[in-house]
């Protein structure tokens, strides 16, 4: 099968493709600056709509996975045409070509879409994002509303792993407290950590099975930064009062944030193969991994 992957540089993309390469599918790898160590590279600016079209007929791919998006919260708040043309109009363009070539679309969304007064949201919870990045985003979702052919809406939550240049927060925990230096942690934001080959596994899956409509695909437990961070110190015999506990009013940021955007994956518990994983196999996973 051929498959389209855009982001597939980040986090999740660079996941994505090498799982698709070992199942022996066909990877085209859309990048923008950064190109992808798998898959066949295209480079492919997102906010040209005319090269985005071009690049879906020449490949004719049977399924794309749309990972590419604006995810900085705060400069989402300051750059909002540039958050506009990723999120939303470079999300629009590709389901509408994906719907005249009949290719089944997966747009992979947010828990920020949510405005996090309760948390273990459920797939048909009201939205209500709070920034302009979970706007942006929900107006990406939106726009699917309005296309006949076949598309998935994969709403996650923190995704952690191993990356050459993004660094995960478990990570950034342990390498701190072996400095010996003092981090703080937020005691009062709560969210479901998504290990990324677990993610990975899931949204081939439903890619694959052309599952339609909206899904949670997230870690399986609602946590605390400051909760994960103690987690991190208990599996690697760190000194916990380096921890320094911290509330989000007490954060300098430009965009407000959910306080708790836990996401209820237990409809992709129970329809899938690849089951949403608990925050301790997830880490036990994670420290296992050959730290790049």
């Amino acid at each position: 099968m051929k498959f389209l992957v855009t982001g597939s540089a980040g986090l999740i993309g660079s996941q994505v493709v090498q799982d698709l390469e070992n199942q022996n599918h066909t990877v085209y790898s859309c990048y923008h600056t950064t190109k992808p160590t798998h898959g066949i590279p295209i480079q492919l600016d997102l906010t040209d709509s005319e090269k985005i079209i071009q690049a879906l007929q020449e490949t004719k791919p049977d399924r794309i996975i749309h990972l590419a998006a604006m995810t900085n919260v705060d400069l989402c708040e300051t750059e909002k045409e540039l958050a506009t043309l990723l999120n939303l109009n470079a999300t629009e363009t590709l389901a509408k070509q994906a719907s005249k070539q009949n290719i089944f679309f997966v747009y992979v969304s947010t828990d920020y879409v949510f405005d996090g007064i309760q948390g273990m949201k459920k797939e048909d919870d009201t939205t209500n994002p709070l920034g302009f990045y979970g706007k942006s985003k929900l107006e990406g979702e939106l726009s699917l509303n309005n296309l006949a052919s076949g598309w998935c809406i994969a709403r996650t939550s923190t995704p952690f792993g191993i990356h050459q240049t993004k660094k995960s927060f478990p990570l950034w925990v342990k390498e701190n407290l072996e400095s010996k230096k003092e981090i703080p942690v937020l005691v009062d934001q709560f969210t479901s950590p998504t290990y990324v080959p677990n993610l990975s596994k899931m949204l081939i899956e439903i890619t694959t099975k052309q599952i339609t409509g909206i899904i949670h695909l997230a870690g399986a437990s609602r946590i605390s930064r400051y909760e994960l961070a103690n987690m991190v110190c208990d599996k690697l015999n760190l000194d916990k009062s380096l921890l320094i506990p911290t509330k989000t009013d007490e954060m300098n940021w430009k965009a407000q944030r959910p306080k708790d955007s836990s996401l209820d994956v237990s409809y992709a518990a129970e329809i899938l193969e690849e089951k949403p994983q608990k925050i301790e196999q997830s880490l036990e996973l994670f420290f296992s991994e050959p730290q790049k």
